[in-house]
């Protein structure tokens, strides 16, 4: 559905920091990182599919980038382990909380999201759509 979702960054070594080793937790890969196109930018995939790309870029016009009020990117994880521990990576590298990792019910009943922002004010989630395990709920 998507060919890439792109935020917008004013420090590319900051967005570097940070999202190297949130985008490698969440199993993405560096496509490229480059300041010399005019302006700096750096994409990631899946390693085993060239689209969609997670993009981070200045903006075009240069001028300073602002999270969008309402806009988010979501990523979906396999387990609710890996949403915590990517979320505590988030939050480790500099990330800032919006939301702990827990079950949202008014989504649905299995909807377990984090939620966070970059260093500069984008809004990120990090999100399992499937019920906890049955070994988990026995406990």
């Amino acid at each position: 559905m998507f060919s890439h979702v792109t935020l917008g960054i004013a420090d590319l070594d900051r967005a570097l920091a940070f999202y190297r080793p949130l985008t490698a937790a969440l199993g993405l890969v560096e496509k490229f990182s480059t300041p010399d196109i005019g302006r700096f930018w750096a994409g990631y995939v899946h390693p085993d599919h060239p689209r969609p790309l997670f993009i981070l870029t200045q903006p075009w016009d240069r001028a300073d980038p602002t999270p969008g009020n309402g806009t988010m990117v979501a990523f979906q994880l396999d387990t609710r382990a890996e949403v915590d521990r990517i979320y505590a990576l988030a939050l480790a590298l500099g990330g800032t909380d919006e939301g702990a990792p827990g079950l949202r019910a008014h989504y649905h009943p299995d909807y377990y999201g984090g939620y966070f922002r970059d260093p500069d004010g984008n809004k990120l989630c990090l999100v399992c759509h499937a019920p906890e395990p049955k070994a988990a709920r026995a406990r």
